[in-house]
């Protein structure tokens, strides 16, 4: 008999149930991205750093803490935080770029994928939050170390210091394809009283700005706690926030007068919420509680070692939160029942919880990834044409690539793009939970419009024509004789 989760693996596969259609999408980091570089140079990283990330629209996909989407990334949903100290709000994961860190790419965070299933009906994640200011300019400078010396870590700077930090818990649980509960769990573990802000935040991917013919979707509010979703393909929805305070609304769109000192299309603009959280400017946020971006705060005052719980509903209909916490105790309980007999009979529970949390990262680790390389060479309709430079540059040989989907990455961070070579081996542990995913993967980038009309395939994107091992064949075999063994029968279509 399957079990419950090997049943959505099959209703997904069927496409009688889309339980796929919702899951951790989100990028951790779309700035200092090629994607989003439209320097005449190619300097990706000082393109778009970290210090435009929340004030500046992205062209291609979104980044967030913690963070879902769907599959399309339409409507986006993850985590910032504030701890009345720091200068702008916790909104994305900070690191130190390719030209910072002493040994390349750095994320300078604190976060763990604890726990999910393939169709992502239960997920589980941490973020460990300073109550001290983040030493942002800090790990900056101790990043020009030289190359012969350790990186200097987030725990190096002392911010933990007495465990003066909060754990931050954040999972998702669904009572079916449109209906996910959300449950955010705060734990003061420092040994005095500390205040923080929690901010579950609600926005669209900005397509409206690139292209007018795009529909521009809408977020308002209905109720105190009741925010109003619509948008063409995905309908109506509702984010049920039981408690807030209050609900906060602005645009995603790019505030100009700040990056390039020029009027804003509108009064509201991407950092608006930071700018009225953390600077108190009351005219930051719209009044009229509508827009493509919205917060809903929680002030949040915890004892030491005080424990406090919010709850969230995002759904296609009217719900309540009364059986709230049986979907979560269902759901964690289907995970265990999944999970159970993959691991070798015989082995211990600690080697059990290592193998569900390894696969859980890489779950966790799926992204959609949006890049259409001629338009990125030539540009969008009524915007500035892109520097000529770039086409006799990066991936000009590639203007049939063009890609959205959801891919496995290698680390949503640090390589927050598909690298063909990585991937392959991602597939073979993928193929242990679910093997219809690992095949869609391997499959995608053969399609004739991800491998080059020469036969190569797509490598990265800081260069598609780079020269990969060529393993895609062993892994498409490897994968063919995982699920072989695993159900008894192989797919040789």
């Amino acid at each position: 008999m399957p079990t419950r989760e090997e049943q959505r693996l099959l209703q997904s596969r069927d496409r009688t149930d889309h339980w796929k259609r919702w899951g951790p999408y989100l990028s951790e980091r779309a700035w200092g991205t090629v994607r989003e570089d439209y320097s005449p140079g190619g300097t990706a990283w000082d393109y778009l750093p970290h210090d435009h990330a929340r004030s500046r629209a992205y062209r291609w996909n979104e980044d967030g803490i913690a963070g879902i989407s769907d599959r399309r990334q339409t409507l986006c949903f993850a985590l910032a935080l504030w701890n009345r100290r720091d200068p702008i709000l916790k909104e994305r994961l900070f690191g130190l770029t390719g030209q910072e860190g002493n040994h390349g790419e750095d994320v300078k965070e604190l976060y763990y994928y604890l726990d999910s299933t393939p169709t992502h009906s239960y997920m589980k994640c941490l973020y460990k939050y300073p109550q001290a200011a983040y030493p942002y300019e800090r790990l900056v400078a101790e990043g020009r170390r030289p190359r012969t010396e350790p990186e200097f870590e987030l725990l190096d700077s002392g911010i933990f210091h007495e465990d003066r930090y909060f754990d931050v818990f954040v999972e998702y649980a669904k009572d079916g394809p449109e209906d996910i509960c959300i449950r955010i769990t705060v734990v003061n573990r420092g040994p005095e009283k500390a205040a923080l802000e929690l901010l579950p935040t609600l926005w669209f991917r900005n397509t409206w700005s690139w292209d007018s013919r795009n529909e521009k979707p809408t977020l308002w509010s209905e109720s105190k706690n009741v925010v109003h979703v619509e948008q063409s393909y995905l309908g109506v929805r509702h984010l049920f926030c039981e408690g807030a305070q209050e609900l906060l609304f602005t645009e995603n769109e790019t505030n100009f007068e700040r990056i390039f000192q020029a009027r804003s299309a509108s009064p509201y603009v991407k950092d608006g919420i930071n700018e009225y959280i953390v600077h108190g400017r009351q005219d930051a946020v719209n009044p009229g509680r509508t827009g493509t971006k919205m917060a809903a705060r929680y002030r949040l005052e915890l004892s030491a070692g005080e424990t406090k719980v919010v709850r969230l509903r995002f759904a296609d209909g009217p719900r309540t939160f009364d059986n709230f916490d049986k979907i979560f105790a269902d759901r964690i309980a289907e995970a265990d029942a999944f999970y159970f007999p993959l691991a070798n009979p015989g082995s211990s529970e600690d080697l059990r919880r290592v193998q569900r949390q390894a696969i859980a990262g890489m779950l966790w680790t799926k992204q959609f990834y949006c890049y259409d390389v001629k338009t990125w060479l030539y540009g969008d309709p009524g915007q500035p044409p892109p520097p000529p430079e770039r086409l006799h540059g990066r991936n000009s040989e590639w203007t049939h690539l063009y890609n959205s989907d959801i891919i496995s990455m290698p680390d949503k961070w640090e390589y927050p793009w598909y690298a063909a070579w990585d991937l392959a081996f991602h597939c073979l542990t993928l193929s242990l939970v679910d093997s219809e995913y690992a095949k869609e993967q391997l499959i995608l980038m053969l399609r004739e419009w991800y491998m080059h009309p020469n036969g190569q395939i797509p490598a990265y994107e800081w260069n598609f024509s780079d020269v990969n091992p060529p393993v895609h064949a062993w892994a498409a075999l490897r994968v063919y004789k995982i699920e072989r063994k695993r159900t008894g029968v192989g797919d040789r279509l």
